[in-house]
């Protein structure tokens, strides 16, 4: 039904972390199974967070806020770049809202207002780049 309507299939997607702009296993090397709760059935294996894969994530925010290319970023590209972000999110909105539909079980249609506010609240930050 709605799966069919998927670009590619979702073992073609991302499930590692995502910690300092790449993708990487956790620091245990476990998974977790993702279950279509319609069916029962397993959608794909994804990375389980641990504690010391948050602090490496927080650690590595930390460093792009205070260090990074972020701290000394311009209004204006950070104002692009979430609006990237929306524009994404935006361009993709029935193929994330089925994903999101399928691992939660969540209406369609509520899972498509989802990402379509998900984009009214980047766009509406973005704004905010250049008014501080």
């Amino acid at each position: 039904m709605l799966a069919r309507n998927l670009k590619r299939s979702f073992s073609s997607y991302q499930t590692q972390l995502l910690i300092n702009n790449k993708f990487v296993n956790s620091v245990s090397g476990d998974t977790f199974a993702s279950i279509n709760p319609s069916t029962g059935k397993e959608i794909c294996q994804v990375s389980d967070a641990t504690p010391d894969d948050v602090n490496l994530a927080v650690a590595a925010a930390h460093h792009a806020f205070t260090k990074g290319e972020w701290s000394n970023a311009s209004y204006e590209v950070r104002r692009d770049l979430m609006n990237r972000v929306a524009d994404h999110l935006e361009k993709n909105i029935q193929e994330i809202a089925t994903i999101e539909s399928t691992d939660n079980g969540k209406p369609f249609h509520m899972a498509c207002y989802d990402v379509a506010t998900s984009v009214k609240t980047f766009r509406y930050m973005a704004g905010w780049a250049d008014k501080i």
